[in-house]
């Protein structure tokens, strides 16, 4: 499929250029007391740098840390407190993992700054520019890594769910005029995300993933963030505790389509995964039908 873009294989990113020819894994660390999936839950940098070590060598090469969670029902965080949440612990893991990126899981762009004060090099935001005022300046005047997710509507009504006729197509057209406007205004570190989870039925988010290779028109390397996400044990009937075996098989899919990072909680499984579908790749498997 031709991307409307010229499309690149490289991110700068912590001085580093990030090659996405082989996929990258994005490890997450919430910052919260409340997000949907307890495993994931670090609230002191004590905890937190255990984890960012368990996680970088088991082959995370992305630490995704966030302040403020995004399930539903979830209570508001101040930006105030967001960035008291977030900061400290951005700091100590840039300090004693100076070698990791780090991105920032928020829409906001006065956490985003504080965080990149930091230490933070990537800008992970879940309003694609719209839940905040001046984001799209912001990151192209700095120059900041960025990840636009979809979503619609603000924040309060992110969970809610448009009347999609085509839900691919819909996902992938609005996206493209803020990828043109970004292009057009000389950025170049994006990554796009389908924003699973975000705006979407149940049924979306599927049709999304089967037809997750579309985002290539974009020309910017595709997230895929499925990791134990309500799509699968909503589906299984189970928790979020019992959804590793689910998340793997929708990694696997994403993986064949073309995703180029993997958000995850569980990073040694999403490592094996990626091995294990290059294997068959190269032994002639190119993508699901």
């Amino acid at each position: 499929m031709d991307a409307l873009f010229s499309t690149s294989q490289t991110i700068r990113l912590n001085g580093q250029l990030l090659d996405f020819s082989e996929p990258k894994i994005m490890g997450i660390l919430n910052i919260t007391p409340d997000s949907f999936y307890e495993g994931s839950r670090f609230t002191s940098i004590e905890l937190a740098l255990e984890q960012a070590s368990s996680m970088i060598a088991s082959g995370a090469v992305i630490l995704d840390i966030g302040g403020h969670s995004t399930r539903p029902g979830a209570a508001p965080v101040s930006p105030q407190e967001e960035i008291d949440r977030v900061c400290p612990i951005i700091s100590a893991i840039a300090s004693a993992f100076p070698a990791v990126i780090i991105s920032v899981d928020t829409y906001r762009v006065a956490v985003a700054k504080a965080a990149i004060a930091a230490g933070a090099h990537l800008f992970n935001d879940i309003g694609a520019g719209q839940m905040d005022e001046g984001v799209f300046d912001f990151i192209v005047e700095n120059q900041v890594p960025y990840i636009l997710s979809h979503s619609v509507g603000r924040f309060e009504n992110v969970h809610e769910v448009p009347d999609y006729q085509n839900v691919v197509a819909e996902v992938v057209h609005d996206l493209l005029p803020k990828v043109q406007e970004l292009r057009s205004r000389g950025f170049k570190d994006l990554i796009v995300d389908p924003g699973f989870g975000f705006s979407k039925s149940l049924d979306h988010n599927y049709k999304l993933l089967a037809h997750l290779r579309s985002f290539k028109l974009l020309g910017a390397p595709i997230l895929a963030g499925l990791s134990r996400k309500t799509m699968i044990w909503k589906e299984l009937g189970v928790s979020a505790d019992e959804a590793l075996n689910g998340s793997t098989v929708l990694h696997t899919v994403a993986l064949l389509q073309g995703a180029s990072i993997l958000r995850v909680h569980d990073v040694k499984e999403a490592k094996e995964t990626i091995h294990l579908v290059q294997k068959l790749q190269q032994n002639g498997i190119s993508h699901l039908l």
